[in-house]
């Protein structure tokens, strides 16, 4: 089940992650399990990534993609603007948890 956020929570995600380069990027292919793997792996390390639609014009088309995204590694997503979208998911060990939300 992925987590809700609210409007204060994702504001303070988006600032976090505004320094952060793309961790992942959605190409032509769209979402494959090599691309939600990749995702995995950069949210287990760092909780906080962005994610870059390069192929993708229509709006539409990349919530799509994103909520499928959001959907297959878990995650909640804290905003998209234009190509970039910021995915979160907390590290399933509390100690290891570097962003605690306000």
């Amino acid at each position: 089940m992925v987590m809700q956020l609210t409007g204060s929570q994702r504001k303070y995600l988006r600032g976090l992650a505004h320094h952060l380069n793309p961790g992942a990027f959605v190409g032509a292919k769209g979402v494959t399990q090599a691309l939600v793997d990749e995702i995995e792996t950069a949210l287990d390390g760092a909780e906080l990534i962005k994610i870059k639609f390069v192929d993708h014009k229509d709006k539409e088309i990349k919530a799509g993609l994103l909520d499928e995204i959001s959907r297959r590694s878990n995650a909640a997503v804290a905003g998209m603007v234009g190509h970039v979208a910021v995915l979160y998911r907390p590290h399933t060990n509390p100690e290891k948890q570097r962003i605690h939300l306000p």
